[in-house]
Order: structure tokens, then C-alpha cells, then sequence
């Protein structure tokens, strides 16, 4: 059996390799998604004061910081048992806005979008934010780039950092707007609502008027029927912040609604010898193995799980968006992994509208911002990270010290949904031996659609990150070596 191992994949957050066996007539056997990253958060987190988690954690990632700010700050509201502010809590969720402003951008242009804008099979040095810029025009390669900007700078004028905020507390935020703020944030949020716009337009014209990429997006390697999960309001409508975690099935009907603390109720965590990264599933339908359907309780988190999960946007734009991309691609629920991208800019979209409502909330500019705090205990906080749902549960001691952390991160959430999506696109894509850079890429494009965050990024520019695929015989002998990038 020869094997074909991509090491490092690229255009992601964090590290990770993928080994694909073929059999002896050159086809795909299996193909596994490997992370050797070891993430030990929840162990040194321990003896720690609680109050320092959303500092800490905000460490394990510099493209998702605020998902776990926010996380750990909520899992410490639950912890010392204090409810913020109402003013706190729509300071956080426009902070919060703003992150997924930023983070949308990142992805949709410099990550996963070049495989469409330039080409699944174009020059691997074309493939990035340089190729986009060069087929898309300078103009909005300047835009990309002051939008993304705007993102920033809300999270730092809010969050008091650009990258790794410190304005979150137990009980609220450790700091409130001026007006001269709400002023400069309102004229970006209103700025970005236009490019959100664009956004969706580009991609209208670049992929879904084209028929072989709507092709792919439709086709059976690139498609899994899964559960899908995210966070909803009352009205099951899409929320980043706050809500209830809703869990629907292949049919698009709720199976689960369950709040933060009643998480360890409903999901469990499997494990493999060949990754140090967990597989989450349902409880209640049980670990299947990596297979889809009803009987596997794989479920997918992420812009695709979260417009699945929910019954529609709580914006209007946003809202006839969502409706398009259902009536185009065949109604509820979407199980095409590639549509993750044309849902992440209806996200994009909907979180500029969020933004806007709350900078023009008269109670956006409130001084009460922070409640007192009641004796340590334990506490869960969930939000939807850029990438999913995430997770940080926290057992503190009478000393509000932290005991014990567990903390389900949004790609662990996604681990078996990528595990399958990669291993169908390399069937998909590669048959009879035949192997070069372009089909690569599409068995990578399997896991980017999901954004994964495997700790921290790593990335090169023009595309050259280092490649060696060996292929090798049932005898495990080099039969040729192909490279690509520095080495």
C-alpha cells in the first residue's frame, strides 16, 4: 500500500498533516488528518486565579483571542454566580462583533477564497491574498485590508488591545465608551456593512455564476450529512454571544436544546492513538466511528452548522441572504462542505448589521458596567467562535483558584466532520495513481472550508510553504519523492 503524506497543510491556523493511503491500484484506502500540536491549556491552567483565565486563554490563539476572552468571561459570570450589566453585555457582544468582522475577512480572503477567486487548480504562488489581489483588483485588495482594519481597532477601542483584549470581568467589562468612540466606531460598522455587500457580491460572481464550481460545491465527495450545532437566541435565530446551544439532524428538526452548564450532558469526547486532537459527539445518538447520518453522533459547528442549526439571521440583510443561500442549494439542511464560505459572509454581513443596532443603542454609552461578584464555585461560558461553538468550564476552590478547566475548542467540535471531509475529497480526487499539486490542493481545500484553529498560525507568502510528498510502495520503498517550497 503506498501512502502520500501532505506535511505541513497550508492556509490554516495552527499545524497539522495529512497521510493518505492508496491502494494497489492507486486509489484512495483512507486519508487521516493528524495534529501534533499538543495543547496543555487546561492543565497549567490549574492553581491559577480565576480571574486570569480570560487573559490566559486568550493566548491559545492569536487569529481566535476574543472567542476565548469572552468564553472564559462568561464561564466566570456563571462561576461567581453575578449577572453583568445589560450595558456590559452589549459592550461585549459589539466587541464581539468586531472579531468576527476581522476574522471573516482573514478567512474568506487570505485563507479559503483564494481557491476560488485564482483557482483550486492554479499555481500554488497564486494561491493567497497576492493572487486575490492580482484577479480581483488593487482597489479591493485596499479594502480588504482597511476592513479588516476596522475590525481591529473596534476590538482594541472596546477591548483595550487589537489582538488579545483585557476588558473582560467577572460581573461586566472594565471599561465603557465615550462618545467620541461611538461616533468613530459607527462611521467603520457603517463602512463595513457596504463591504460585507461587496463581499457577497464577489462571490456571486466568482463562484456561484459559475457552473463547475457550483458543481463541486454540490458533489458527493465534498458533502456530509451530519448534525449541526450552534448558539441561538429565543426566536432560534443566529447569536454569537449568547443564547441556548440548539443541535439539529439531516432533516433540518431540532433534536437538542440545552443551556451552557448542561454541555457535559449532551456531548462526549473520543479518542485516537493517531492525534492529539479529540472527537466530540453526541451522547445521546453515540460514537459511530467516522461515518455520517443518523446513527453517527458526528455533528459540524461553524458558519455552515450555525445557519443550520438556527431558523435565521436576526438582521434583515443577513436574513435575505440566508434565504438565497438555502433556495439556491436546495433547501434545509445544507450538507455541502464547501458552502461553509458563502455562509461565513453571510455571517460577515450579519455581524456589521448586530454592530450597528448596538453602537445605536442609547444604553451602548452606560457607565454601569460591572455587578459584584458571590463566592467562587464552578462556572460554564459558551460563545460562537469564528470557527463554532466553544466551550470553557471552570471548577474554582473557596480561594476562587482554578481546580480543574476543560475547554472544548470549535475545531474539536468540527475534528470528525474534518477527519470524513478530508478522507472523501482525497477519494474524490485522486484515482489511479495519478497525483500533482492541483488535486493537493482540493483534498486541503476539504479541511480550509472549516477555518480550523489548530493553536496558532502558520503561514508564508507567496504560497511557498514547504511540501514533500512521498510515495511508497506495499513494501513501504520509495517510489518517488515530489516537493514543493522552501526545504
Amino acid at each position: 500500500m503506498k501512502t502520500v503524506t501532505i506535511d505541513p497543510i497550508t492556509r490554516l491556523e495552527g499545524h497539522g498533516k495529512i497521510t493518505i493511503f492508496l491502494n494497489d491500484h492507486g486509489n484512495v484506502e483512507n486519508a487521516y488528518l493528524q495534529i501534533p500540536e499538543l495543547r496543555g491549556f487546561e492543565r497549567f491552567s490549574q492553581g491559577r486565579r480565576a480571574e486570569d483565565m480570560p487573559q490566559i486563554t486568550s493566548r491559545i490563539c492569536g487569529v481566535c483571542p476574543v472567542a476565548h476572552h469572552f468564553a472564559a468571561t462568561k464561564a466566570l459570570d456563571a462561576a461567581f454566580h453575578v449577572e453583568p450589566p445589560s450595558a456590559a453585555k452589549k459592550l461585549r457582544e459589539l466587541l464581539y462583533c468586531g472579531y468576527i468582522i476581522y476574522d471573516h475577512i482573514l478567512h474568506f480572503y487570505f485563507l479559503g477564497g483564494p481557491d476560488f477567486i485564482v483557482g483550486p487548480d492554479a499555481p500554488a504562488p497564486k494561491r493567497n491574498i497576492l493572487g486575490v489581489i492580482e484577479k480581483a483588483g488593487l482597489d479591493v485588495g485596499k479594502d480588504v485590508i482597511k476592513h479588516r482594519a476596522y475590525g481591529q481597532k473596534i476590538t482594541a477601542i472596546l477591548g483595550g488591545k487589537a489582538t488579545h483584549p483585557v476588558c473582560g470581568l467577572p460581573g461586566g467589562v472594565s471599561k465603557g465608551l465615550t462618545r467620541e468612540e461611538t461616533k468613530e466606531i459607527k462611521e467603520m460598522i457603517t463602512s463595513c456593512i457596504k463591504f460585507a455587500q461587496f463581499s457577497l457580491t464577489l462571490f456571486d460572481s466568482v463562484v456561484l455564476q459559475k457552473r463547475e464550481y457550483l458543481e463541486l460545491i454540490r458533489s458527493d465527495p465534498y458533502t456530509l450529512k451530519t448534525y449541526n450545532m450552534g448558539l441561538v437566541d429565543k426566536k432560534n435565530l443566529v447569536n454569537f454571544y449568547d443564547g441556548h446551544v440548539r443541535v439539529t439532524d439531516q432533516q433540518g428538526d431540532e433534536l437538542l436544546k440545552f443551556k451552557a452548564n448542561e454541555y457535559s450532558k449532551h456531548l462526549a469526547e473520543h479518542v485516537e492513538e493517531w492525534s492529539y486532537m479529540k472527537f466530540p459527539y453526541l451522547k445521546k445518538i453515540g460514537w459511530q466511528g467516522f461515518t455520517d447520518g443518523k446513527q453517527s453522533g458526528v455533528y459540524r459547528v461553524g458558519p455552515l452548522g450555525r445557519l443550520n442549526a438556527a431558523e435565521g439571521m436576526a438582521t434583515p440583510q443577513a436574513q435575505k441572504e440566508y434565504k438565497r443561500m438555502f433556495d439556491t442549494l436546495g433547501g434545509k439542511p445544507i450538507n455541502s462542505t464547501l458552502a461553509f464560505h458563502w455562509a461565513r459572509l453571510i455571517e460577515l454581513l450579519y455581524a456589521t448589521e448586530r454592530a450597528l443596532e448596538l453602537i445605536n443603542d442609547p444604553e451602548i454609552t452606560s457607565t454601569h458596567i460591572r455587578n459584584p461578584v458571590g463566592e467562587p464555585t464552578e462556572g460554564v461560558g459558551v460563545v460562537e467562535a469564528a470557527r463554532g461553538t466553544l466551550f470553557h468550564h471552570y471548577i474554582l476552590d473557596k480561594h476562587g483558584l482554578i481546580q480543574r478547566a476543560n475547554l472544548i475548542v470549535a475545531t474539536t467540535n468540527n475534528a470528525g466532520a474534518i477527519t470524513m471531509s478530508v478522507r472523501d475529497a482525497a477519494k474524490g480526487a485522486i484515482h489511479r495513481g495519478v497525483i500533482n499539486d492541483g488535486l493537493l490542493n482540493k483534498v486541503e481545500m476539504a479541511f480550509r472550508a472549516y477555518d480550523p484553529c489548530f493553536a496558532c498560525a502558520t503561514h508564508t507568502l507567496p504560497g511557498g510553504m514547504p511540501l514533500t510528498v512521498d510515495i511508497r510502495n506495499s513494501k513501504k520503498q520509495l517510489v518517488t519523492s515530489l516537493s514543493r517550497g522552501p526545504l
